[in-house]
């Protein structure tokens, strides 16, 4: 399940229709699929993509995407902090950054033009498609591991354009997500 934050708003959003809704006023979709394809935990990235197979058709069709792949990124990935730095850092694309999350989680931060930054923890399950021209940036979380299909109308669009704002310095990668905090009858005792 994603989780929206947004400090500056008070506001903390887990519900799935509710994430839906307070992005869609910043032309970000996001859904959440229930049903994850049964892969295993060291699937080819064929496997993964042959699994989801219906799922990325109708998402080409939507969006007019022509190709994906997936990204695989572990806390032994080669060169990780150097591919870590073109992600972190404020940027845009001149295309969607459309990313379903299949293992792990990272954190997506947005910074909408004459709005506040906020953030969206995104899990396994979970499809975001940041529009063109957004200002966005991305961390990992703790475990320093995510497994994504990504979808590309063209690979060359998802160049980074970076702000060179420093906006980013400025919000801390911090993933809470439900498993961090304690239920209602843990902090009754």
């Amino acid at each position: 399940m994603a989780i929206v934050n947004s400090p500056s708003e008070n506001l903390r959003i887990t519900d799935p229709e509710r994430i839906a809704s307070y992005l869609s006023g910043f032309g970000i979709e996001y859904e959440r699929w229930e049903n994850l394809k049964q892969v295993s935990a060291d699937a080819e990235d064929e496997e993964i993509l042959a699994a989801y197979s219906d799922e990325i058709e109708a998402l080409n069709a939507k969006g007019g995407y022509i190709t994906a792949d997936v990204i695989n990124v572990v806390p032994t990935t080669p060169g990780l902090d150097a591919m870590l730095n073109k992600f972190n850092k404020e940027h845009w694309h001149d295309e969607d950054e459309v990313r379903f999350i299949v293992k792990g989680h990272g954190l997506f931060h947005i910074a909408p033009s004459g709005g506040d930054v906020f953030s969206i923890e995104m899990e396994a399950g979970d499809l975001i498609s940041v529009p063109s021209g957004t200002l966005h940036w991305f961390n990992l979380c703790g475990d320093r591991t995510v497994r994504a299909i990504r979808l590309f109308k063209d690979v060359s669009g998802w160049t980074p354009h970076y702000t060179e704002s420093g906006i980013d310095n400025s919000h801390q990668p911090l993933c809470f997500g439900v498993s961090y905090l304690p239920g209602a009858e843990a902090r009754s005792k």
